[in-house]
């Protein structure tokens, strides 16, 4: 029963994706997002939290992975809750106009 849900649950997101590129609103919903953390300042704020990491750790003692791993929760923190939601709004509308999925 449990696999069978599963099956069922990647069957749909499979479905769900392959309309999403069908109809180029994958790269809309991946442009919306980016366009609007830039509008609010959100990269200018991570990229100057990076630089603080950086220079606490030296940059002879941080590697990409150790950067990312340090920035990624600061990172989600500062996304504005208008993002998400205007981004789950879309996602909700696409799948609203697709429910035959």
């Amino acid at each position: 029963m449990v696999v069978s849900k599963m099956n069922q649950e990647a069957q749909m997101r499979a479905a769900i994706n392959q309309k999403l590129l069908e109809t180029g609103e994958r790269e809309c919903l991946k442009e919306l997002p980016r366009a609007k953390l830039i509008e609010c300042g959100w990269k200018g704020q991570l990229r100057s939290h990076c630089k603080e990491v950086i220079k606490e750790k030296g940059p002879e003692h941080i590697t990409v992975d150790d950067l990312v791993a340090e920035i990624t929760p600061k990172g989600r923190a500062l996304v504005p809750d208008s993002v998400k939601k205007e981004l789950l709004r879309r996602v909700r509308t696409f799948l609203a106009q697709h429910a035959s999925l």
